[in-house]
Parts: structure tokens; C-alpha cells; sequence
């Protein structure tokens, strides 16, 4: 009686001490798991830190290169056309005969569109503007002087509740909209383009709106992976230093070009 007593006794401390070393088997697999989520969310996190530090430091060299050319166009290349513009200035055109005169007055012009161009494009690298006077009077001087000289109806309804978010917020968005802006009147064919922008909930939403050929949201992915999408690439690269959402939609009117960036509550 005593040696079953004894045995039933040795099954069941035998059993429990199983149980237990089966659960501190699965205490150690699951905090080996946990420990190994862990780290590989801290190699997600640093990977992305690194993406970001290079995504920054590029659009940050972007941005001295165009400062450097904007000035190299004002200043130097500028200035030389506007010494040549004197000295077209300086012959008389009276003492020209006829030909001469139509060959005169035509370099003239020309050299003045020329000027114009120059100062045109030294603006637009430059982001003066955009500090002077924020986002919306930035965004609204680029399309008068870009969009409108074209044959393309241009208009933009921009929100001024908007003020500004840091000038590397402004600037990244500032060169979205330019960049988007150009491919469309290179490439849609389009003859009207709208851009909006609404301030809600601590994010800026803008929409670039045009009835010409546009593109969609996997054509915009795929081209960004490709060699001729370096536009589109600079885009999706502020867009993830921005930490914001770009949209590509189609609708029976035209397309649309949603963009999301979050930015500073605004303080009272």
C-alpha cells in the first residue's frame, strides 16, 4: 500500500517538476522572442533613421546647389547680359540701314527675353520669396510667373490659415508643388490646373488638380524606381522626410495630386 502511495507520489512530483520545466521553457521562448522583436524593431528603427539622415542630406544638398545657381545666374551670368544689353544699346540703330536695323531691333528683344528668363529661373531656384512671405504668397508667385505666361488657366485657392511650419517644411512642399507643376505642363496637355490647400487637424493637404493625361498611384511607385523618375524620386524623398502621404487619383474631370504634411500646431 505504501509503495503505491510512493509511486503515485513520484508521477506527480515527476509530472510537476515536467510542468515546471516546461513552463520556464516557454518563459524562455517567449522573452528569447520578445528580445529578438525587439531588436529587429530597433534595426527597423535605426535603418529608417539612417534612410532619413541621407534623404535629408540630400535634399539639403539639392538646396545649396540651386542657392549656388540662382546667385551664379544673378550675379554673373546676369550681370554679363546686361553689359551685352548695353552695348546692343550703344550702336545706332539710325545709322543702320534697313536690314540692319530689323537684325538690331530683334537681338534687342531677344536679349531683353533672355534677361527676363534668367532673372525668371534664378527666382525660382531661390527661395527668398518663401521666406519673406510663407508658403501660399510663394506658391501664388510661381504660378503667375510660371504657369500663367503660358497658355494654360491657372488659379490657385490656398488656405490662409496656413502660416508656416519651418522653412524646411515650407521649402520640401514649396519644391513638390514646383516639381509636379513642371511635369504637368511639360507632359498633360493640360489647359487648366487648380491648386488648393486646407489646414485641418495639425496637417497642411494640398491638391494639385489638372484635366490633362496624369498619372496614377502605381505608375507614379514604379517611375520613382526608374532612371528618367529623378522628379518623382526628390518627391517620394520629401515626402518620407516629411513624414506625409502622397496620393495619385483620377477622376471623370481630370486628375488629382493629393499631398499631406503634417505640421506645427499653430500657437494663439
Amino acid at each position: 500500500m505504501n509503495s503505491d502511495i510512493d509511486i503515485k507520489y513520484l508521477v506527480v512530483a515527476g509530472i510537476s517538476v515536467m510542468l515546471v520545466l516546461f513552463a520556464g521553457f516557454l518563459i524562455l521562448l517567449i522573452f528569447s522572442q520578445r528580445k529578438k522583436l525587439k531588436y529587429q524593431q530597433n534595426m527597423q528603427k535605426l535603418r529608417e533613421e539612417q534612410q532619413n539622415q541621407l534623404i535629408e542630406a540630400a535634399v539639403k544638398s539639392e538646396e545649396t546647389e540651386r542657392h549656388r545657381i540662382a546667385e551664379t545666374l544673378h550675379d554673373e551670368v546676369g550681370a554679363i547680359l546686361s553689359s551685352a544689353k548695353l552695348h546692343l544699346l550703344g550702336i545706332k540703330a539710325e545709322t543702320l540701314d534697313s536690314g540692319d536695323q530689323q537684325l538690331h531691333e530683334k537681338g534687342r528683344t531677344l536679349m531683353n527675353e533672355v534677361i527676363q528668363k534668367v532673372r525668371g529661373i534664378s527666382h525660382n531656384l531661390h527661395s527668398n520669396i518663401l521666406k519673406e512671405f510663407g508658403l501660399n504668397e510663394a506658391v501664388r508667385d510661381f504660378i503667375k510667373k510660371t504657369v500663367n505666361s503660358s497658355a494654360i488657366e491657372a488659379e490657385t485657392a490656398l488656405d490662409e490659415a496656413y502660416t508656416s511650419s519651418g522653412h524646411d517644411t515650407d521649402i520640401s512642399t514649396y519644391r513638390m508643388v514646383q516639381e509636379l507643376v513642371n511635369n504637368i505642363l511639360k507632359y498633360a496637355n493640360a489647359s487648366r490646373i487648380l491648386i488648393s490647400s486646407t489646414l485641418k487637424n495639425d496637417t497642411l493637404h494640398l491638391v494639385i488638380y489638372h484635366n490633362g493625361e496624369g498619372l496614377t498611384q502605381k505608375e507614379f511607385e514604379d517611375l520613382t524606381f526608374k532612371k528618367e523618375g529623378l522628379g518623382l524620386k526628390n518627391i517620394r524623398n520629401r515626402i518620407i522626410l516629411l513624414k506625409g502621404e502622397i496620393q495619385f487619383t483620377k477622376d471623370d474631370d481630370g486628375y488629382r495630386i493629393h499631398i499631406d504634411v503634417p505640421v506645427k500646431p499653430a500657437t494663439a
